[in-house]
């Protein structure tokens, strides 16, 4: 499915939701929310695995959002409740709540108000929430990182928390990494809380630092496509956690505190000295060069060679799938098909495993590569594809 325009048309859906969202917490709970809040997914445009190894990374906002109608509690009691999942409202007391207790959706927003009073915000007393979503879930989009955000925002806001956007990250980081047990990243939290629309994010996930980088496609005559291929994935597997523990061992072995910290020009004698550790061989190279990549594609946007970044992207997914191996046959469908009918560049994003992939195309070969794309899947039995162009979008925000 072609979805044209879907970044403008989405954007306006955040704000156009914000009644329907807040009618629906009437429904609900009896009551008016205190306010309602919106918190993006977010694509990756270069910079994959990287940010659990102290690296850097480029993501941007969609205007794709979870949107939160939120009302405070005085009793200790959490009520969740989702319009995109069955069932009545879940509730849970503050004081139950327990890292990898609930392998539920509930996980992720119970895990941000756990980790906001672990962490001292302890004047939380309770909540009633209201959730909707237009992120596509299990597409590498960080549909995970919106709902932990958009709960982070709306608790900071109403208890007058008075943290910034990168504290709330952090925090909704430790809630996906403890109390859910996913090993991710800060990349998709801070994208989420961070993003401008327009730009894309350089993001130093070391210290986060932060540059925002003119990202208009439009005026250049150009347009970012995401092509969910309908894969499921999920962070908390298996696979995950296992690259980013071979991550760790590369570090070890080259004594260095992350592999942020094997310089690119040092790269071949960094993978001589690990000798016959094949599997490390592979994803510590793939980290060090990733990282040169997202440097490269900051200095050619700023340069205004928007055109340039394609064959850098195509590099990325050569990595991912060659390397750390984390792609599959329908994201590599995705971009040979994409290559060949005349697209400027192609990457799978996200975790891996399945989800999404980024197309870079001049705007007037949109309908000609979303057509190759989808016959291809067709040809060969797959589910069909799900492709829309992606606009820069604003990050987490009140909308009423």
């Amino acid at each position: 499915m072609s979805v044209a325009g879907a970044g403008a048309g989405a954007e306006a859906g955040a704000e156009a939701g914000a009644s329907a969202v807040a009618e629906r917490f009437r429904e609900q709970y009896g009551a008016e929310p205190e306010g309602v809040w919106a918190a993006p997914g977010r694509v990756n445009l270069i910079g994959e695995h990287t940010d659990y190894n102290d690296g850097f990374v480029m993501p941007f906002a969609l205007p794709h959002t979870t949107i939160a109608a939120v009302s405070r509690r005085t009793d200790g009691v959490l009520r969740l409740h989702s319009a995109d999942v069955e069932g009545g409202a879940v509730e849970l007391t503050l004081d139950s709540l327990a890292p990898e207790s609930d392998r539920n959706w509930t996980a992720y927003p119970a895990g941000v108000v756990w980790a906001l009073r672990e962490a001292g915000h302890t004047a939380i007393t309770g909540a009633d929430v209201h959730l909707a979503s237009t992120v596509p879930t299990g597409a590498g989009l960080s549909s995970s990182a919106a709902l932990e955000v958009v709960v982070a925002l709306a608790l900071n806001d109403l208890y007058e928390l008075g943290l910034r956007g990168w504290q709330l990250a952090r925090l909704c980081q430790r809630a996906e990494n403890v109390y859910v047990g996913a090993p991710t990243g800060i990349m998709d939290q801070t994208a989420s809380a961070c993003c401008e629309a327009g730009h894309a994010l350089f993001l130093d996930t070391r210290d986060l630092s932060q540059r925002q980088i003119p990202f208009d496609l439009a005026a250049e005559g150009m347009r970012l496509l995401v092509v969910d291929t309908r894969v499921k994935h999920a962070h908390s597997d298996g696979e995950y956690g296992k690259r980013r523990a071979g991550c760790e061992k590369g570090a070890a072995l080259l004594g260095v505190d992350a592999l942020r910290d094997v310089p690119y020009a040092e790269l071949d004698a960094a993978l001589a000295r690990l000798g016959d550790e094949e599997e490390v061989r592979r994803l510590v190279r793939h980290i060090v060069t990733e990282n040169e990549r997202v440097e490269r594609v900051v200095s050619l946007l700023q340069a205004g060679d928007t055109r340039a970044i394609g064959p850098v992207l195509v590099e990325g997914h050569t990595s991912l799938r060659d390397d750390f191996r984390i792609s599959c046959p329908e994201l590599d469908l995705v971009v040979d098909t994409a290559l060949a009918a005349g697209a400027v560049g192609a990457r799978m994003t996200g975790g891996g495993f399945g989800g999404s992939a980024i197309v870079l195309i001049e705007a007037a070969d949109e309908e000609t590569v979303t057509k190759a794309v989808e016959e291809a899947f067709a040809t060969v039995g797959f589910t069909a594809p799900r492709v829309f162009a992606a606009v820069p979008a604003a990050g987490a925000r009140r909308l009423v």
